[in-house]
């Protein structure tokens, strides 16, 4: 079987509306798993007559909230792109991750890209007039 070479061109590149799509579709899964998660632990322990595990579960502070959300975002971001270089969003809005050659980039690279998106102004890095993100970016100064 032979690989076809191809160029990456500007034109290839995900423009600024599906970046945010993907971004709204994807905190949206996050959302969904989060709560099913906590939904499905609170049952599972009810079940199991756990009470202590399921109150705990139901007074989770903001703080432990929020940490779990970006667990599980980590999560999803990372396992989700190593084993299809898409997310449910990407997968939706017809975008892939590649590296500049077409090549799909290393776990490293992916571990490296899920860590940056979690950098509290990575958003605002799609405002500019060519939109790459930081989580795009970074990974390739870290080599």
């Amino acid at each position: 079987m032979k690989t076809e070479e191809f160029t990456i061109t500007e034109e290839l590149y995900a423009s600024q509306f599906q970046r945010f799509l993907n971004l709204c579709i994807d905190l949206m899964f996050i959302y969904i798993i989060v709560l099913s998660l906590g939904t499905t632990i609170i049952l599972v322990a009810l079940s199991a007559n756990n009470f202590e595990l399921s109150n705990w579960v139901e007074n989770l502070s903001m703080f432990e909230i929020g940490f779990y959300a970006v667990v599980v975002a980590f999560l999803y971001y990372y396992f989700t792109e190593v084993y299809f270089s898409r997310t449910i969003a990407k997968l939706i809005t017809h975008t892939i991750v590649v590296n500049a050659d077409g090549t799909k980039p290393s776990k490293k690279a992916f571990f490296i890209r899920s860590c940056c998106r979690f950098i509290p102004i990575d958003a605002f890095s799609f405002l500019k007039e060519f939109p790459r993100g930081w989580h795009d970016t970074f990974r390739k100064l870290m080599w």
